[in-house]
Formats: structure tokens, sequence, C-alpha cells
């Protein structure tokens, strides 16, 4: 354990309180002036050697294999300083100087060593006070006995004291290290977090561009295509589809709106049957005939889950338009208490089961993932089936 700051001022102390003590003694009766010079100038020395080791003592983390060995030759020093300055003390206080042994020793070579001093110091003068019954029977010295036990006593108390707040002080330190470490990393996951939630909202917004703004532009284009083509052929037909054309336009516009009602929290609620029905209708034509069943309650399903059906319906139905060559295409929609599915079957060319999937079909699944449905795309030569489940523990 490292020395604390407090043992050199204490240990200082005592020596400036026993030349005192010795210096009153001296005043009031005859002393010799060598006696009494050696007297002063070995607790000098003692204050001087705890001063040299409290500024000088290496801490606990740089101590080498010889830090011991110095540790142990200062507590030789201090009891030869001690037993001087015993002798040549005239007060016969400068015993109490004797408790600094193990104290010292508790804080630079170990507590097992402090606890082995302090024993055998005591049992020692014990047998000194004890075995000799001159002194046995001198009141005085039984005194000086049972106030040096105490001292040495209260001193190891104090020691243990002083160590536990240091280690308490230590672990106090560790933990505002780790607690300012871990500010510093719950910063970086809060700016993580931040771009990654920033990341995500760009990925919505462009997959409900694609599946609902983006959807209604294909369709004008279609049927802008087609009132083009039939314009010196039918008029009748590109009017139709030139009026088709316009209502997709709309719907584009009506999308834009709902989507910015989301954004400003409008709350209206979305109906799937009634939108599954109105995109039936705009994408119904001779040349390809939509049927649609829906059966089941829309209240047993939450509105995301209604909105992921029907965007996977709005982007199969648009796709077998636009590139399989279908002439019919069944969807059917149920909504059941044990999950939600949604097929679509056409008889168009199908596509082969290597094709890279465009963004629409990776839109569809991750819509899907995101309420904890899947989707199945089966195609072949007599046509493309898509199913998608949601089961009800998901939602």
């Amino acid at each position: 354990m490292h020395r604390p700051r407090a043992l050199t001022w204490v240990a200082c102390f005592l020596y400036v309180s026993v030349l005192l003590a010795g210096l009153a003694v001296a005043s009031t009766a005859p002393v010799e002036p060598v006696r009494l010079s050696a007297f002063a100038g070995a607790l000098v020395v003692a204050c001087v050697l705890e001063i040299v080791e409290g500024r000088f003592t290496p801490s606990a983390a740089s101590r080498g294999p010889g830090t011991q060995a110095i540790a142990v030759a200062g507590l030789i020093v201090r009891a030869g300083l001690y037993t001087l300055i015993t002798a040549l003390d005239s007060s016969g206080n400068a015993k109490v100087l004797f408790v600094l042994v193990p104290l010292t020793a508790y804080f630079t070579v170990g507590h097992r060593v402090a606890y082995a001093l302090a024993g055998g110091g005591l049992l020692l003068a014990g047998v000194l006070v004890l075995g000799q019954p001159a002194v046995r029977d001198d009141p005085e010295a039984l005194s000086d006995l049972l106030m040096l036990t105490i001292g040495v006593v209260f001193a190891l108390a104090i020691a243990v004291i002083a160590e536990r707040e240091e280690a308490g002080r230590r672990r106090a330190e560790t933990l505002v290290t780790e607690l300012t470490d871990a500010h510093v990393r719950l910063r970086e996951y809060a700016d993580q977090a931040v771009s990654l939630a920033t990341v995500a909202e760009r990925t919505r917004i462009a997959r409900d561009i694609h599946d609902s703004v983006g959807h209604h532009l294909v369709v004008t284009a279609i049927q802008l295509e087609k009132s083009a083509a039939y314009r010196t052929l039918d008029t009748s037909v590109a009017d139709r589809a030139l009026a088709e054309g316009r209502n997709s336009v709309r719907l584009a516009l009506d999308e834009v709106r709902r989507a910015v009602g989301h954004l400003r929290g409008d709350t209206t609620q979305f109906t799937l049957a009634t939108s599954l029905k109105a995109l039936a209708a705009r994408l119904d034509d001779p040349a390809f005939a939509v049927t649609l069943d829906v059966t089941g309650t829309e209240d047993t399903v939450g509105e995301p889950v209604r909105l992921a059906l029907y965007l996977a319906a709005q982007e199969a139905l648009t796709n077998a338009r636009r590139h399989s060559g279908a002439t019919t295409v069944a969807a059917r929609v149920d909504l059941g208490t044990s999950a939600a599915v949604l097929d679509i079957a056409d008889n168009g060319t199908g596509f082969a089961p290597g094709t890279v999937e465009g963004q629409g079909l990776s839109g569809m699944r991750e819509r899907l993932d995101m309420v904890g449905g899947n989707v199945r795309i089966m195609s072949g030569a007599r046509g493309t089936r898509l199913l998608a489940t949601i089961p009800a523990v998901a939602r």
C-alpha cells in the first residue's frame, strides 16, 4: 500500500512532543548537556528520515525488487533510533515512539509484518516488565506497558481505517474514470444511433416514393403510351387511357399528401379492402383482367400490416402488368386469426429463378420483414405466384 502523507506528520508530531517533554524535564532537573544534545539530535535525525521517506517513497505501481529491502532497513534504523532516544530521554516519554514501528511497517512492508512486529514487540515488553520482580511491582512500569499496548492497537486500527479509505478512494477514482469512458462511448453510440436513424428514415422515404408515387407514375406512363398508340386507331380507347393517366397522376398527388400527413401526425386510418379495390379497378383492362377476393376482418390486423400487404400487392400487380405479358391475374387476401395472407398469381411468362431482384421486390421484402412477415415468389412457364404471409404472433 502507498505510504500516506499523514504518517509523516503524525511521526514528526510525536518526535516534537517527546523533544518538548524532554526539554521540560531538563529545565527542572540537571541533565548532562551532551546527553541532552544527543537526545535532541537523534529526534531531529528521526524527523528528517520520516520526511525523506515520505517524499521519496515510490508508488505501488513503480516499486521494484529492492524496495522491500529498503523498507526493512528503514524499520531497523527506526528501531535503533527509538532505542537510543529512549535511553537518552530523561522524561520517560520516548517509549511511545515504538508505536511507529508497526504503524510504518503496515504501509511499507505489509500488514502481516506489521502485526508480527506489534505482537513480538508487545511480547518482548511484557517479558521485560513482568519477568523482573523489581519492575513487575512498579506501577509506573505496568502503566507504561498498558499504554504501549493501547497505543499499538490504536495505531494499527488507524492504519486499517486509512487503508480502507485509500482503497475506497481508488475505487471511486476508477469508477469516475469508467463513468467518463462510458459517457464518451454513450455519446458515440448516440451519434451512431442518430446516423442510423437518418439512414433508416431515408431508406423508408425512398421505399415509400417507389411503392406509392412510383407506382402511379408507372401506371400513368402505361396509360399515356396506350393513349398514344390508339390515338389514330380508336379514339375512345385513347381517351379512356388518357383519363386513366390523369387519374393516376391525381392518385400520385394523393399519395404525396398522405405521406406529408403521416409526417405531420395525421391519424386517418388506412383501409386495405377499399385501397385494393381501387388498385384493381385502375389496372383492370380487357387485355389485363384483375380479379380480387378479400376475406377476413381488417380489425384483426394493425395498419402497418395492412399497408405492407397493400404495397406488396401493388408491386406484384404492377410488375405483372409491365413485365410478365399476363392477361389475367388473381389476387386473394385472407385476414385470418392465425395469419394474414396475400396470394397473387398471373398467367404470364414468368422469369428465371436466378434473376436479380429490383428495388421494388427488395423494398417489398423489407416492408414485410419489418412487420414480421415473409414472401415467397414462384415463377415458371405457366406464370408467377407471389405468396406473402404475416403470422398473427408477429402482428
